[in-house]
């Protein structure tokens, strides 16, 4: 999948290389306040690089196309001409013709029938921080089940307003979504066609 920022107009790339790094503090004094404490006063809403927010994803989509193409195209040229030449009762005939004809068909036929129905949740990380405020956020889940690996990927760009204040966002919210659902293990082994047979589809001229 292409990365976060591609559609933009702007090249934005996520940058992670402060996630760890501790916020600069104003020396308080004697003041026993700490603002970077996570109270009952303080917004609990992802805003800054490390936190966290929870992205909710629940896909349920159809799409139906179908279209088709007909073109036909015919071309017929003739020509040619009779010339007669008689001399003491000899007759010579010259008869050159020239005959072209040309035909084109093209038909074509197309339908999509598709639908996707994906329900779940999970937590990603504020990654960065645009100019205007909004957050770049990214995460990542792994559930291992015997020889099963299911993967979940999430990123995109995120307005702080849409955050809601139980820290959550709906998928349809993020800009520049990208969602990644799948696995890998032994029934996609199965799953997948042999790997000689992959080269030979590859490499077949027809």
């Amino acid at each position: 999948m292409s990365p976060v920022g591609t559609g933009l107009i702007t090249d934005v790339q996520p940058s992670a290389s402060a996630l760890f790094l501790p916020s600069p503090r104003a020396n308080s004094g004697s003041s026993i306040w700490n603002g970077g404490r996570a109270d009952i006063f303080s917004d609990p809403r992802a805003a800054k690089i490390g936190d966290v927010v929870t992205v909710h994803i629940a896909i349920n989509d159809s799409a139906t196309f179908g279209n088709a193409t007909d073109r036909s195209l015919s071309a017929q040229v003739d020509t040619g001409f009779d010339f007669k030449l008689g001399v003491n009762n000899n007759t010579s005939e010259l008869k050159p013709e020239f005959e072209s004809s040309a035909k084109s068909v093209t038909q074509g036929q197309g339908s999509i029938d598709r639908a996707e129905k994906i329900q779940l949740a999970i937590a990603a990380v504020v990654t960065d921080v645009l100019p205007n405020g909004n957050l770049i956020v990214s995460g990542s889940q792994e559930v291992r089940v015997n020889f099963e690996l299911r993967l979940l990927n999430v990123a995109g760009i995120v307005r702080p307003q849409d955050i809601s204040k139980e820290n959550t966002i709906s998928y349809d919210k993020i800009a520049e979504a990208r969602i990644s659902y799948g696995g890998r293990g032994r029934i996609m082994e199965v799953q997948q066609p042999a790997l000689l047979q992959q080269i030979y589809d590859r490499l077949k001229p027809l």
